[in-house]
C-alpha cells in the first residue's frame, strides 16, 4: 500500500505566490508568511497610499463553507477588537473567488524571530512585551473572545515600540452565554508547543486557556526555549498534562523573583489555579519592578536594531516592485547576462525531458512530447503566461511557459522560464515529489547560468530538499557556495534568499556568511 496523494490531496496542497496580483484596491507585493488556511501578503492599497498585509483564504478551501465561515469568524473577531496592542482589521472582501482580510500591517518582528536573532530578553524588555500583551488579552476577555493561538509568532514587535497580538484565526467568541465555535474542523485547534491542558484534553477553554499559552510563550522568552518539548506533536501534549516545568529562577538568576513567579502561576495545570483573568495577570506584572521596564521595549532593546529591520523591510519591497519593473521589460542589461548557452539548456529541459543528463529517470522531469500540447491557454505574451500559470499553480502550467514561449527567442522569455521552472520547484517540494524538486533546483544552480539569484534560489533550494531527504550532509555541502555567490546580490536581496534556508541550516548559514565578512576569517572552504 503507497502512501501517495490522490489528485485532490496533490491540488489542495498546492499554494500559489499571488505576488504581482491585484486584488481590487490592493496590489500584492510580496508573500509574508503562509498558513494551514490562509497566506499573508504585504499589499499597496492605492487609493490611500499605504501598506498592509492581507490575508488570503487558500483557493483550495474556498470551495469548503466551513473554512469560509471560520475566515469571516475571524474577520469578525478581531475586527471588534479595537486597541493599541491588537493588529487592526481595515476590510473583509471576495473577488474573484479570492476571500480575504485587509489587516493593519506591522513593520517589524514578530517574537520568534526576535528570539532567533537576539536569544531571550532581558527582564526589562520582556516585562514590557508582557505587559502590552496582556493589555491586549483583557480587551479580548472584555469582548468574550478567546484567542486560542498564542504563541510567539503571532506577538508582533513594532520598529515604533508598540507590541501587537495578531491573528485571531483561531478565536471563539461567546455571545450570551452561547459558544460560537467555527474551527473545530477535524483537528485540536492550537500550537503543541503552546497548548494549555484542556486545549490537548479537547475540552472548553475560555481566556484561562490564553492565559496559559501566554505563560508558555514568556517561558521561551526568557529562557530561550519551551518548557516542554518533544519528537512528536503527542510526546509534547502529554507534557502539557503530567509534567512541571523546571523553575525558571533556577535557569536565569538574573531574573526577578516575583516576575518568575508570575509566570509559573500562568503555567497551572489546574485553569481555576492560574489567574483568572487578564486583569488579575496585568494588575501583578505591573508591580513588578526592573529598571527601564517603564520606557518602551524598543528602547530597551536599543542593539535589535528595530528602525534598521524596519528599513530592509521596505527596501525588500522595493526591490520586489523593482523586480516587477524588471518582468515588464523586453530588454534589460540585467537578463542579457544570461545568453544563448542558458537558453538552451532551458530548452532542453524542458521540452526534450535530459535534465542535468538524468536520462536513467524512466519519465524525466519536465518532458513534454512533440505531440502532447499543454492543455493551459496561450495567452498574449510571456509575461501574461507567467501570471496566468500562477493563477493556476499545475504543472502543466508552469510547463506551458516554455513551451509557448520558446526561451531561445528572447531576453524576457529566458527569464520567465526561469521564473517558471523556480515555482515548478517549489510545487514539487510542496506535494512532496522531492526528486523533481532537486532536478529543477539543480537546473536553477547550474553554473551555465550567470545569473546570481537564481543560482543562489537554486542552491538554497538543494539544500532544503536535501535536508527533507535526510541527506544532511548534501545539504550542508550547498552552503559554502551559496555564500560565495551572496556578495553579488543587493542586501535586501540576500536577505529574501537567507529567509529561504530552512532553519536548521540557517544558523550554519549566518556563521559562514560571518567566517566570510570577517578581514581576520577566511571562507569555510578555504582550508
Amino acid at each position: 500500500m503507497t502512501n501517495e496523494l490522490t489528485p485532490v490531496e496533490v491540488r489542495e496542497q498546492i499554494t500559489v505566490d499571488l505576488s504581482g496580483r491585484r486584488l481590487g484596491d490592493y496590489h500584492l507585493l510580496r508573500r509574508l508568511g503562509r498558513g494551514g488556511m490562509a497566506e499573508v501578503y504585504l499589499a499597496e492599497q492605492e487609493s490611500l497610499g499605504r501598506q498592509v498585509a492581507v490575508k488570503i483564504l487558500k483557493p483550495s478551501l474556498a470551495g469548503n463553507d466551513a473554512y469560509v465561515r471560520r475566515f469571516m469568524h475571524e474577520a469578525k473577531a478581531a475586527a471588534a477588537l479595537v486597541h493599541a496592542n491588537i493588529v487592526q482589521i481595515h476590510e473583509v472582501g471576495c473577488i474573484d473567488n479570492l476571500h480575504f482580510i485587509v489587516q493593519e500591517y506591522v513593520e517589524g518582528l514578530n517574537l520568534r524571530q526576535a528570539l532567533d536573532r537576539r536569544g531571550p530578553l532581558e527582564a526589562a524588555a520582556a516585562l514590557n512585551v508582557m505587559r502590552q500583551v496582556a493589555a491586549a488579552l483583557h480587551k479580548a476577555g472584555q469582548q468574550k473572545i478567546v484567542h486560542r493561538d498564542i504563541k510567539p509568532e503571532n506577538i508582533m514587535l513594532s520598529a515604533s515600540g508598540d507590541v501587537k497580538v495578531a491573528d485571531f484565526g483561531l478565536a471563539r467568541v461567546e455571545k450570551g452565554g452561547e459558544s460560537v465555535n467555527l474551527t473545530q474542523i477535524g483537528v485540536t485547534m492550537g500550537t503543541p508547543l503552546y497548548m494549555s491542558p484542556e486545549q490537548v484534553e479537547g475540552k472548553p477553554v475560555d481566556t484561562r486557556s490564553d492565559i496559559y499559552s501566554f505563560g508558555i510563550t514568556c517561558y521561551h522568552v526568557l529562557a530561550a526555549r519551551p518548557p516542554f518539548e518533544g519528537d512528536t506533536p503527542l510526546k509534547i501534549a502529554i507534557q502539557h498534562l503530567q509534567n512541571e516545568p523546571r523553575r525558571l529562577e533556577d535557569l536565569r538568576t538574573d531574573l526577578p523573583e516575583s516576575l518568575c513567579r508570575i509566570v509559573h502561576k500562568m503555567l497551572a495545570k489546574r485553569p481555576q489555579d492560574r489567574y483568572q483573568n487578564a486583569t488579575e495577570l496585568l494588575r501583578d506584572l505591573r508591580t513588578v519592578q526592573v529598571e527601564g521596564a517603564d520606557e518602551s521595549w524598543a528602547a530597551s532593546l536599543e542593539d535589535w536594531n528595530l528602525p534598521e529591520i524596519a528599513a530592509m523591510s521596505a527596501s525588500l519591497t522595493e526591490a520586489t516592485q523593482q523586480l516587477a519593473a524588471v518582468m515588464n521589460q523586453k530588454q534589460t542589461s540585467r537578463w542579457k547576462r544570461f545568453g544563448r548557452p542558458a537558453a538552451a539548456l532551458i530548452v532542453a529541459a524542458l521540452l526534450s525531458g535530459v535534465l542535468l543528463a538524468r536520462i536513467s529517470q524512466p519519465a524525466p522531469l519536465l518532458y513534454v512530447a512533440s505531440n502532447q500540447q499543454p492543455s493551459v491557454e496561450r495567452q498574449q505574451t510571456v509575461r501574461d503566461q507567467y501570471f496566468h500559470a500562477i493563477s493556476i499553480g499545475s504543472e502543466e502550467a508552469w510547463l506551458s511557459i516554455a513551451k509557448y514561449f520558446p526561451p531561445t527567442e528572447s531576453l524576457e522569455n529566458e527569464y520567465y522560464a526561469l521564473r517558471g521552472t523556480q515555482r515548478l520547484a517549489e510545487l514539487y517540494q510542496e506535494t512532496g515529489d522531492l526528486d523533481r524538486a532537486l532536478e529543477c533546483f539543480s537546473l536553477l544552480a547550474s553554473p551555465q547560468f550567470d545569473d546570481p539569484y537564481f543560482q543562489a534560489t537554486g542552491l538554497a533550494g538543494l539544500a532544503n530538499v536535501y535536508l527533507a531527504r535526510g541527506e544532511t550532509q548534501q545539504a550542508y555541502q550547498q552552503l559554502p557556495p551559496l555564500v560565495r555567490l551572496l556578495p553579488e546580490l543587493p542586501l535586501e536581496v540576500q536577505q529574501m534568499v537567507i529567509d529561504e534556508v530552512h532553519t536548521r541550516l540557517r544558523t550554519e548559514l549566518r556563521r559562514m556568511i560571518q567566517g566570510f565578512d570577517s578581514p581576520e576569517g577566511s571562507h569555510p572552504n578555504s582550508q
